[in-house]
């Protein structure tokens, strides 16, 4: 048995998690992707090697039991299985920019259903009983300004329906103004207009010459992604006395990337002793 509880990522940084940080022989560096939404993703490898990074900086010796034995070099028959374990991140919202407009956030229909599933939220009552809250549709919207139209970079959305529901999907803590629901097909596209990309070069080191020129992509700073954990047992306490920590992700920190504010959540399991979670 497994009891169920999920983490909401927070950037608070543009995140990177993909082609190496060190990969300067390539024309861009891309971000992993999720193979039907083409929405960035954080590999479930990547999240529990950040929280094993933190537990063992704090209480060493510990991780191996939390998150398995690693495999080392010439070492055969160590790997252990974790009792924490920890699925890919995928994103609820993703913030664009809008020419000559307030920034949006945006998803998808496909991409509200996992968070709901992983969550359990949100929910409604009827004849008593409680159950998932339906999916809002493609164009639903809650602007500050109710408009037909939303203006992008290389195109637009027409026919936007006001639903003031929206914001029932946003996670507890977090609030967000100039929410947009988008098709399926629609989001891949807007999520490349939304990357934070920058440009890099590779100098020589004994002169400054160009020795290498590329590219870096990431998740803007303000996207919000939700992932799932599955614990065996109990005593699990990543964040100590509470539920929440800043923690950073993928590569590039020393340029100023990575940077997210991580919140866990779960109904029947005790994130933090002597409390009861959210």
């Amino acid at each position: 048995m497994y009891y169920k509880a999920y983490g909401i990522i927070e950037t608070l940084a543009p995140l990177h998690i993909g082609a190496s940080a060190g990969e300067e022989t390539g024309n861009l560096n891309l971000i992993f992707r999720d193979q039907f939404t083409q929405t960035g993703i954080i590999p479930g490898s990547s999240i529990r090697g950040r929280f094993r990074a933190d537990m063992r900086s704090r209480e060493k010796w510990t991780e191996n039991n939390w998150y398995g034995h690693e495999a080392g070099l010439e070492e055969e028959n160590l790997t252990t299985e974790g009792f924490v374990k920890f699925e890919y991140a995928s994103l609820v919202w993703l913030p664009v920019f809008c020419p000559g407009q307030p920034r949006v956030l945006v998803t998808c229909r496909r991409l509200l259903k996992r968070y709901q599933q992983i969550t359990g939220k949100p929910t409604v009552t009827e004849s008593g009983k409680t159950k998932p809250a339906p999916l809002p549709q493609a164009g639903n919207a809650k602007l500050k300004r109710d408009r037909k139209f939303l203006f992008f970079n290389l195109g637009f959305l027409d026919d936007l329906t006001p639903n003031p529901d929206l914001s029932n999907w946003v996670p507890d803590g977090i609030e967000l103004d100039n929410l947009v629901v988008v098709e399926d097909s629609e989001i891949g596209i807007i999520h490349d207009m939304a990357l934070y990309r920058q440009p890099r070069t590779k100098l020589k080191n004994d002169v400054k010459k160009v020795e290498n020129f590329f590219g870096v992509e990431a998740l803007p700073e303000g996207s919000i992604l939700v992932f799932p954990i599955a614990i065996k047992v109990e005593g699990w306490h990543p964040f100590v006395n509470q539920t929440s920590q800043n923690l950073y992700f993928g590569g590039l920190e020393s340029i100023g990337f990575g940077r997210c504010h991580v919140t866990l959540a779960a109904e029947e399991y005790k994130l933090c002793p002597g409390n009861h979670t959210l």
